[in-house]
């Protein structure tokens, strides 16, 4: 993956997105040279009128299908440990880190995307009534059977991806070498609750870790807070209405002109240049949402505008 690329999420794809816009936007992502491909095996299970989800990886499964010789094309990330047990009842009956979970959920999502191997499997949230190490171990062991190349940490602590790698390491087990974590370039403040349960945003202390830490890359979701920055009808959430907001979108509003980009490509473009670099999950549902996303690749920001940018706090 290039410094500029960025990951299709397909969290939508089957239950928001229809199963024909969804093979049309994968199709066209393909096309343009678009490797990874992210979602989950609980995708979507709110939108889903049975309450477990999986819809996003079945339509998934069925392109693949449809199109022979592009699984070797393409990058699949899914992940384990948010899907309902019992429909309609989250998060009580979510599926957990246990090792008989893990096991049941990659075979059951392997089954869904109709392929023999996940590229990326991440660990969707923490669980911390399961033992630690009962997980790390059961992550290795999918990559010692071939069916998972590299395993990530989502949502979970620095703390605690520290201690799991730690235990991987001294057990001679695979490890995580990727983080998933929500960013973008207006922050909520400091210590305010977001209306999304689960989402752990990236900290200081976690751009420091990562920095020193060359074998973890860094995966961040709503990183265009979910069309906030270009759409009137997709305000904000209150935890961003405060004055460091409004001083980063008049400095963003500055730099898109100037580079007569839109401001979600100037934030894309941050993003995936910054130190450390961050590979942005970007969420569409149609082909000139796509398009734009796509076309943020070939912008790059120059030492000066990207101080301006960061400058406003």
């Amino acid at each position: 993956m290039s410094g500029r690329d960025f990951v299709l999420g397909a969290m939508d794809f089957g239950t928001k997105v229809d199963e024909t816009t969804s093979m049309a936007l994968l199709d066209h992502f393909v096309e343009h040279g678009g490797v990874w491909i992210d979602t989950a095996n609980c995708y979507s299970f709110w939108s889903d009128p049975s309450g477990v989800g999986g819809q996003s990886e079945t339509v998934i499964g069925r392109w693949l299908a449809q199109r022979p010789g592009v699984r070797d094309r393409i990058r699949i990330s899914t992940k384990v440990r948010q899907q309902p047990t019992v429909p309609g009842n989250w998060p009580e009956s979510a599926e957990g880190l246990s090792a008989s979970a893990i096991e049941d959920a990659v075979r059951l999502s392997l089954k869904r995307l109709g392929t023999d191997r996940i590229d990326l499997y991440w660990a969707h949230a923490d669980d911390r009534a399961v033992p630690l190490a009962e997980t790390v171990e059961a992550f290795g062991r999918l990559v010692d059977a071939g069916v998972v190349d590299r395993l990530g940490a989502s949502n979970h602590a620095i703390w605690r991806i520290e201690r799991a790698r730690q235990i991987a390491r001294e057990q001679n087990i695979t490890d995580y070498t990727a983080v998933q974590l929500r960013y973008s370039y207006v922050q909520p403040r400091p210590n305010a609750v977001l209306p999304d349960a689960g989402h752990q945003l990236v900290s200081p202390e976690a751009l420091d870790y990562l920095r020193s830490e060359p074998g973890l890359i860094l995966w961040v979701y709503t990183s265009l807070l979910n069309g906030g920055y270009t759409r009137a009808d997709r305000p904000f959430p209150e935890a961003y209405d405060h004055p460091g907001t409004t001083r980063r979108l008049a400095v963003l509003a500055e730099i898109a002109d100037e580079v007569g980009a839109t401001r979600n490509q100037v934030v894309l473009s941050w993003l995936t240049g910054g130190d450390p670099i961050a590979t942005p999950i970007v969420g569409v549902s149609s082909i000139a949402q796509l398009d734009e996303a796509l076309g943020a690749r070939e912008l790059a920001l120059t030492v000066e505008q990207r101080r301006r940018l960061d400058e406003p706090a």
